[in-house]
């Protein structure tokens, strides 16, 4: 395997995450972090023996620096990405891509154009229950797709969207619960049920609207193109983080994940599925897929294939989020 030089362009909250699993791998070098408060690159590059910056664009002047990793808030992720591949640099993003579908477009294009990779943070396919479920749908065993429904009902209070001047808004963060706290379920339906054909939904604040401008709940009617229809909620209002839930009818068996991922089979046999030390549905498991992400790819940089969350990928969760946005407003079904 090759070794890298890593820049985190990012030292708030979802970063330590990033440069604990860097620091795992014994092929990948954490070379340098950055943000434009001093006190957090500093505190950062003390931790992690490392250099540090205030300025992302100095940072990505070093020759030495291979790859990126973006752990900015939303609005910064497309300018950073495109200035980061510009300078020869593979990029890892959080999610979303980007808090438009251009933006979004334009990280692709400029990836394609220079050659570089781009990768974008959707740790949870990497978990144990998303891929028994990815591998059960593949294979057939439980039939043809019927249909799905998901719930996302987390609590987040005036204290979190105080924490960042940028949350609950809509020139920064892009939107609300779909944006942030459920595109990680709108992805899973996306790449579990297949492409979408249309969407129909409504978006609205119903609780929070005293301290953010964005919606703090959602609704959604998703058609997929193979015939099946998925069912979506998700909201910021409830009084605690209940564990995500997914379920999937089939001809032949119900798959449905919450606290662990449960087959039921019609034929009477059943399966149970969970991560060691950690509640499936639980917020912190629902991270935990970072290190998997992380370490495949560098494996894939180092061999040269493909990123199985490239910018198209990531594009869809984010155009289905927009198609709930214009639904809201048209009360018409968006067409794909």
């Amino acid at each position: 395997m090759n070794k890298f030089n890593v820049g985190v362009i990012g030292c708030g909250n979802i970063s330590g995450i990033h440069m604990d699993a860097l620091s795992a791998l014994p092929d990948v070098t954490l070379y340098a972090v950055c943000d434009i408060d001093e006190s957090k690159a500093a505190k950062a590059a003390e931790k992690y023996n490392c250099k540090y910056y205030t300025d992302y664009r100095e940072m990505l002047k070093d020759s030495s620096i291979d790859s990126i990793h973006i752990c900015t808030p939303h609005y910064l992720h497309a300018p950073m990405a495109i200035d980061s591949m510009l300078a020869g640099k593979h990029v890892l993003c959080e999610k979303p891509i980007a808090i438009t579908s251009e933006d979004a477009q334009e990280m692709i294009r400029v990836s394609g154009e220079t050659g570089k990779k781009l990768e974008i943070c959707f740790q949870n396919r990497y978990n144990a229950t998303s891929v028994k479920i990815k591998e059960i749908l593949d294979s057939g065993s439980a039939g043809r797709i019927l249909g799905a429904k998901a719930f996302v009902t987390w609590k987040r209070d005036k204290d979190y969207y105080a924490s960042g001047a940028w949350r609950g808004t809509w020139e920064q963060e892009g939107g609300g619960v779909l944006i942030n706290q459920s595109i990680h379920t709108l992805d899973l339906l996306q790449w579990f049920l297949g492409d979408v054909d249309k969407i129909k939904g409504n978006a609205d604040t119903r609780l929070l609207g005293d301290y953010i401008e964005v919606e703090d709940t959602a609704e959604a009617t998703i058609v997929f193109k193979n015939g099946a229809t998925g069912l979506f909620y998700a909201t910021n209002c409830y009084a605690t983080d209940s564990p995500v839930e997914i379920e999937i009818f089939c001809e032949k068996a119900v798959l449905k994940l919450s606290d662990g991922l449960n087959v039921t089979y019609k034929d009477g046999r059943t399966e149970h599925i969970t991560e060691a030390d950690t509640k499936t549905g639980g917020k912190a498991y629902w991270g935990s897929g970072h290190a998997a992400l992380i370490k495949d790819f560098y494996r894939r940089l180092g061999t040269g294939e493909d990123m199985p969350i490239d910018g198209f990928q990531a594009l869809t969760s984010l155009k289905m989020i927009e198609a709930v946005y214009k639904s809201t407003k048209t009360r018409e079904y968006v067409k794909f």
